[in-house]
C-alpha cells in the first residue's frame, strides 16, 4: 500500500468524493470468474473532494509525500490522533528540501486568496467601504495568515482538521439545499395555480398527479448495500452469475483505485443500477436533482452500517463483515424519496413566510429607489431650470455691457472729431494777400492804428448811453 493510500484513509481527505459520479462497468469474461490477481499499477488520478482549497489540499499531501520519516509515521497514527494534531507535529523533522517546496506553495496560496478577497470587496462593496478583512479571512481558516511565508506545523494542523470539518458538513449541506429546491419547486407550481382559471387550473392538477402515479410506477427497488442489490450488480453490470456470487471477489471488483477501500464514490456508483429504475432523464416525471439526492441517501445509510469506526471510508474487512449480518441477508424494504417528503408542512410554511418577507423588503426597496430615482430628476430638472435662467441672464448682462460700452466709445468717438468755432468775426485774406499786407508800409500803419484801437471799442453806429437827451435814458 502506497504512502498517499494510506494518508488518503488516514486524513479522510482524498478520497472522498463528493460529486455524484457514475462508475465505468467492468467487462470480464461471462464464462469465468477467477479472483482478480493482485499486481502493480499505476496509481489513479487524484480525486476531487470537491473543496474549495482542494488544489492546494492535494499539493501539499504530493509534497509530503516525498518526505521518508513522514511517511513511516503515517503506518502508526490512528485517525483520532490525525484530528488530535499529532500528525502534524510531525511535520518538525520533515527534510529541509520539502519543507522549502512548501513554504513556496503557502506563498502561492496566500497570494491567490489576498486576489480573491480583494475582489471579493470590490464586488460587494466598492473601494471607498469599509471592509471587515478578518471576517474574510475566516472563510480561508485552512491558512495561518498571520505568518503567510513558511509552512509550519500549525498550517499542517489547520489543513487537516478543516478538510475533515467540511466533509463532515458537505453532505448535511447538500441536504438543505435539496430540501429548499424541492420547497422552491412546490411553492412555483402553486403559484403558477392561482394564475390560472378554475378549467386550467383542473387540468394543471390532474396532470401533476399523473406525473405523480408515473414516477411512483417503477420496479421494486432493493435495499442499497444488500446481498440482492450486489448480486444484480455482479449480473447486470458485471455479466456474472449469480449463483456465484462472492463477496470478496464483488468488493476487489469495484474498488476501481486497486486501494483496499471503498470510499464514497466508489459507494455511490455501485446504486446506479437501483437509480435507473426509478429515473430516466427522458421522462417528463423524472427529476434528475431527486435522483442524486437519493444516491447520496443511499450511500449515507451503507456507510452508517458498515463504516464501523467512521472514517468515511470502508475497508475490506468491515464490508466482509457486513455482509454476514442479517440486515444484509434479509433487509427491510427501502422507502424512496416519493415515500419520504424531503421538508414537513410546518417547514414549508416557514420556507413561504420567508419568500414573503423577502418579497415585501424587495418591493420596499424598489419604492425607495423608485422614489429616489423621481427625486433626482426632480432636482435635475430644477437644475436644469436654474440653468436656463442664468444663461438668458448672462444673455441679457452681455447686452447691457456691450450697448454701454458701444455708447460711450461712441460719445469718445464724436468729442474727438469736433471742430472748434472761431470767436467773433473772422474774415481771412485771400491767399496771397497776407505776405503782402505786411510788407506794404502803408498796410503796416494801419495795422498799427488798428492795434492802438482797444478790443472792447463798440459798434460807432449805436448810440452811446451818455449822449441820449435827457429823459431818453433808461430808467434803473
Amino acid at each position: 500500500m502506497s504512502w498517499s493510500q494510506v494518508f488518503h484513509t488516514s486524513c479522510l481527505v482524498l478520497l472522498v468524493h463528493l460529486l455524484c459520479l457514475e462508475a465505468v462497468p467492468i467487462s470480464l469474461d461471462k464464462t469465468k470468474v477467477n479472483q482478480p490477481e493482485d499486481k502493480a499499477s499505476e496509481p489513479p488520478p487524484s480525486v476531487d473532494t470537491g473543496l474549495h482549497y482542494d488544489r492546494y489540499l492535494r499539493e501539499v499531501i504530493d509534497f509530503l509525500e516525498k518526505d521518508q520519516h513522514f511517511r513511516e509515521k503515517l503506518h502508526n497514527t490512528d485517525m483520532e490522533d490525525i484530528k488530535m494534531g499529532k500528525l502534524a507535529k510531525e511535520l518538525d523533522f520533515v527534510s529541509h528540501h520539502v519543507r522549502t517546496q512548501l513554504d513556496e506553495l503557502k506563498r502561492q496560496e496566500v497570494s491567490r486568496l489576498r486576489t480573491l478577497i480583494k475582489a471579493k470587496q470590490d464586488i460587494e462593496g466598492g473601494n471607498d467601504m469599509a471592509v471587515d478583512h478578518q471576517a474574510l479571512l475566516k472563510q480561508f481558516e485552512y491558512l495561518n495568515h498571520m505568518n503567510p511565508h513558511t509552512f509550519e506545523v500549525e498550517d499542517l494542523d489547520r489543513l487537516i482538521k478543516s478538510a475533515t470539518n467540511d466533509l463532515e458538513n458537505y453532505d448535511k449541506e447538500r441536504h438543505e439545499e435539496f430540501k429548499k429546491y424541492e420547497m422552491t419547486k412546490d411553492h412555483e407550481r402553486r403559484e403558477h395555480l392561482k394564475t390560472l382559471d378554475d378549467e386550467g387550473r383542473k387540468k394543471e392538477e390532474e396532470h401533476y398527479e399523473e406525473m405523480k402515479k408515473k414516477h411512483a410506477d417503477h420496479p421494486k427497488v432493493n435495499h442499497p448495500g444488500s446481498q440482492n442489490q450486489f448480486k444484480e450488480v455482479w449480473e447486470e453490470a458485471d455479466g456474472l452469475d449469480p449463483e456465484d456470487f462472492d463477496p470478496k471477489t464483488f468488493f476487489k471488483l469495484h474498488d476501481s483505485n486497486g486501494d483496499g477501500f471503498f470510499d464514497e464514490q466508489e459507494l455511490e456508483a455501485l446504486f446506479t443500477k437501483e437509480l435507473e429504475k426509478i429515473y430516466d432523464p427522458t421522462n417528463e416525471e423524472d427529476d434528475m436533482v431527486e435522483m442524486e439526492e437519493e444516491r447520496l441517501r443511499m450511500r449515507e445509510h451503507v456507510m452508517n452500517e458498515v463504516d464501523t469506526n467512521k472514517d468515511r471510508l470502508v475497508s475490506l474487512e468491515e464490508f466482509l463483515i457486513a455482509t454476514k449480518k442479517k440486515e444484509f441477508l434479509e433487509p427491510d424494504s427501502w422507502e424512496t424519496l416519493e415515500q419520504n417528503q424531503a421538508y414537513t408542512d410546518e417547514e414549508m410554511r416557514e420556507f413561504e413566510e420567508h419568500l414573503a418577507q423577502q418579497e415585501e423588503d424587495l418591493n420596499q426597496k424598489a419604492s425607495d429607489l423608485q422614489k429616489q430615482r423621481d427625486e433626482l430628476e426632480r432636482q435635475q430638472e430644477q437644475l436644469n431650470s436654474q440653468k436656463v435662467e442664468l444663461q438668458q441672464k448672462k444673455i441679457c448682462i452681455f447686452k447691457d455691457v456691450k450697448n454701454e460700452l458701444y455708447s460711450k466709445l461712441l460719445s469718445l468717438s464724436v468729442e474727438g472729431n469736433a471742430i472748434p468755432e472761431p470767436q467773433g468775426e473772422y474774415h481771412p485774406l485771400p491767399l496771397g494777400h497776407q505776405d503782402m499786407s505786411q510788407n506794404h508800409p502803408g498796410m503796416k500803419q494801419d495795422n498799427h492804428l488798428q492795434n492802438q484801437i482797444p478790443h472792447n471799442t463798440q459798434d460807432l453806429s449805436q448810440p452811446r448811453l451818455q449822449d441820449l437827451p435827457p429823459g431818453h435814458q433808461a430808467v434803473p
